[in-house]
């Protein structure tokens, strides 16, 4: 008999052709449906998060149709199973923790894609959650500022369950900053702390209501109390300066435009003060000079 013709009599043989068939036909159509999700959906975050869902769902129908094809094989094999995973358990521990890290992000909202947060050292905005490992674009590094430096990090899920996560986007997707301002002594306080306010409500004012609905629903959802989101000006004297602390609301990814625009207006503020507000250097008080005594060889001059 034909050596092809005699194993695809067996029986395993037939289940084993169905088996790659089928996930071949649901890798096709999962394939298939994930370009055609391109025409139909043009916002990136929706079309990521459905390319994920038909994904997942198409790993859940292989698993499913193994499990359907050798069903009669599966109670013979559950001793095998038993005493193999004890030891693939062991083996993998790691990778079982970070598919476990996964369901956790998955399930408990810790993060998503698209979100600003920090784990471990790494800052930066996830770009992508595996199964495994969660993909960062980080930010800061050599760079100053909330700017992306190029580099891609990726972290093992199972830093969920061993590190604290910061959030910068989660429920809340502002943050308080501040900027402080050296005044000389003499200036004109209150009419500092004036121009200083304008500015602030000029250029965050427009953040001040939204980020204070978004508290509102933070309210009711923790435990927590009301926070004032309106910009606060703060003034106190030093050795040097009477400093002034401008602390307002910002969206999480505008901070260093913010503040640029603010510095921008401060400065063209101070400058059209005609020397009534001035802004502080560090100076330096000499409180007592010593005596230096200096003597003269008259002999020694004349010669």
């Amino acid at each position: 008999m034909n050596p092809l013709i005699r194993f695809f009599s067996q029986p395993y043989a037939m289940q084993l052709l169905a088996a790659i068939v089928g996930i071949i036909v649901i890798l096709i159509i999962r394939s298939f449906i994930e370009k055609r999700l391109n025409h139909y959906i043009k916002d990136s975050d929706s079309s990521y998060r459905t390319k994920k869902a038909v994904g997942i769902v198409g790993y859940f129908l292989i698993v499913l149709l193994i499990s359907v094809v050798y069903r009669d094989r599966l109670g013979s094999l559950t001793v095998f199973f038993g005493i193999a995973g004890a030891g693939i358990t062991f083996a993998l521990q790691e990778v079982i923790v970070s598919f476990a890290g996964w369901l956790a992000i998955l399930f408990s909202d810790i993060y998503k894609s698209g979100d600003r947060v920090q784990v471990g050292g790494i800052k930066g905005d996830v770009i992508d959650v595996g199964i495994l490992r969660t993909t960062i674009m980080e930010i800061g590094g050599w760079v100053d500022g909330d700017l992306y430096n190029g580099r891609i990090v990726r972290i093992a899920n199972s830093f969920v369950f061993k590190e604290p996560v910061y959030n910068y986007s989660a429920d809340f997707p502002f943050l308080w900053d501040e900027i402080k301002i050296p005044v000389r002594f003499g200036s004109n306080y209150n009419m500092a702390r004036q121009m200083f306010t304008e500015v602030a409500n000029n250029v965050v004012g427009d953040y001040t209501k939204e980020a204070e609905e978004q508290w509102d629903q933070m309210v009711k959802k923790y435990l927590i109390e009301d926070a004032q989101t309106e910009p606060l000006v703060l003034m106190v004297a030093n050795d040097n300066w009477v400093e002034f602390t401008v602390r307002y609301v910002v969206d999480y990814k505008k901070r260093l435009g913010i503040k640029d625009e603010l510095f921008s207006h401060i400065l063209q503020k101070v400058e059209s003060s005609d020397g009534k507000v001035a802004l502080a250097s560090a100076t330096f008080e000499l409180v007592n000079t010593p005596t230096v005594n200096i003597k003269s060889d008259r002999k020694n001059d004349e010669a």
